[in-house]
């Protein structure tokens, strides 16, 4: 079974994030997910918590998918994860949520800008490519529900993570 790391604006979009995190969870998959009361325990602590907290569920991780909301490239925790996960040779892909109906509100969002093209350069450079470039997908018109496991496999493959 492949472990998984889900990035994400916590805060903004827990209402989004919890239909997807179910979604995983109804294929047999299993990946933590932190809770409202964990986060805000970790924050406490400070920086260096954080940190150590993100390494640490990033460990055995061959895949990082980053949930793109309508805030999630301006999120400095979602930079760091993105950071780790290209150190660590991950497989990345990011799936853009805002046409997921928030789950208290029953709204949709707006279109987030995309973390990876605002902060990392992803772009041939000199004839050589800095890292593998991710795909990027549409929960709702990609049918992520069905096809999230896919996306997952493409990503370690591209990555060479088999």
């Amino acid at each position: 079974m492949r472990r998984v790391f889900f990035s994400f604006h916590y805060a903004r979009d827990v209402g989004r994030i919890g239909q997807i995190r179910n979604s995983w969870l109804t294929k047999g998959e299993s990946s933590k997910f932190l809770d409202a009361a964990d986060w805000e325990s970790i924050k406490q602590r400070g920086d260096d918590a954080i940190k150590g907290w993100i390494d640490e569920q990033l460990k055995g991780t061959s895949v990082t998918v980053v949930l793109i909301g309508a805030e999630t490239a301006s999120r400095r925790w979602v930079r760091y994860e993105i950071k780790q996960s290209i150190d660590r040779k991950n497989g990345l892909l990011g799936i853009y949520i805002h046409n997921v109906k928030d789950f208290r509100t029953g709204a949709t969002d707006d279109k987030g800008e995309n973390p990876f093209s605002k902060h990392f350069n992803f772009t041939p450079a000199c004839g050589q490519i800095v890292y593998p470039c991710c795909r990027y997908y549409d929960w709702v018109n990609d049918n992520g529900q069905a096809d999230l496991p896919s996306w997952i496999e493409t990503a370690a493959r591209q990555a060479g993570r088999s």
